[in-house]
């Protein structure tokens, strides 16, 4: 791996993060952290490794991508418009009457949107679909699975884990942001998931632990799931809810975020100056 293809990488996480900061503090409000904490899994899928072709993207040998959690559509809609999918103007349409970005994901408005989410558990149900539909086809296409820790709450997502491991769709590579809290809290009160590397590998699943917030791991992760041909695949990524503005990461009630305060106003305003300064130094 070059070193310079980390740093675009990162280049790359920081203008998603920076897109998702002003397009929900222009519209005063959205589901920030969660969609804070995927943005170096979404950087690295479709900045490395996801086929596609943002100028036609229905492209039928595409890969796909489903965010089961798809309250963290900001983040999503944030990486489209950086990869070309749509102009970024469109991101300052997000929640407003006809938008074509809705809050949360939907495939018939959205350029770049595979599967319509929102409904925690259902992405991994579809998610398990589509990979079996790409195995029956014979196509070595791949489906990329974005879940929540707290969605784990749903029992779906386990009927659908166990589908995908005892399938051996090694296809459908599952990527669990487990930044360790939920709407109303941090997830080991609500309902606590305990060990979930530990129950992935139960299920049989080949899986590993990596610091959601480092490309480079991340990358290191993925590249050693090639290598896996006779299991299912999945990435717990340890990731923090408001993840890289640490006014954000500490704030308590941080799933979603009114900007209507000062000192939110100010830590916005500060988190943008850092991150544009950042771009324009590493992104020369």
């Amino acid at each position: 791996m070059k070193t310079n293809e980390v740093k675009d990488l990162q280049v790359l996480s920081a203008n998603i993060r920076l897109d998702i900061l002003k397009m929900l503090s222009s519209l005063g409000y959205g589901h920030l952290g969660g969609s804070m904490s995927i943005v170096e899994v979404l950087s690295v899928l479709y900045g490395k490794y996801m086929r596609y072709d943002a100028s036609h993207p229905t492209w039928d040998k595409r890969d796909m991508l489903v965010l089961s959690k798809g309250h963290a559509g900001p983040a999503l809609y944030a990486t489209l418009a950086n990869r070309g999918f749509f102009d970024k103007e469109m991101l300052y349409t997000l929640n407003a009457g006809g938008t074509k970005l809705p809050s949360h994901p939907d495939r018939t408005k959205t350029p770049g949107v595979d599967m319509t989410t929102g409904s925690l558990g259902q992405g991994t149900s579809s998610a398990a679909g589509i990979a079996t539909g790409f195995k029956l086809k014979g196509t070595d296409q791949k489906v990329y699975l974005i879940v929540g820790d707290g969605e784990l709450n749903e029992g779906q997502c386990w009927e659908a884990f166990q589908y995908i491991a005892h399938n051996k769709l090694n296809n459908c590579l599952v990527f669990i942001d487990n930044n360790k809290r939920q709407l109303d809290g941090y997830v080991s009160d609500i309902c606590n998931p305990f060990d979930i590397e530990a129950k992935m590998k139960a299920f049989g699943f080949h899986t590993v632990t990596v610091d959601g917030a480092n490309e480079k791991a991340i990358i290191d992760a993925i590249e050693l799931s090639f290598d896996v041909k006779d299991q299912a695949i999945c990435i717990v990524l340890d990731t923090i809810k408001g993840q890289g503005v640490p006014f954000f990461e500490k704030l308590e009630a941080n799933h979603s975020v009114k900007f209507n305060t000062d000192e939110i106003k100010q830590a916005t305003s500060e988190a943008i100056t850092s991150l544009e300064a950042f771009i324009a130094k590493e992104g020369a």
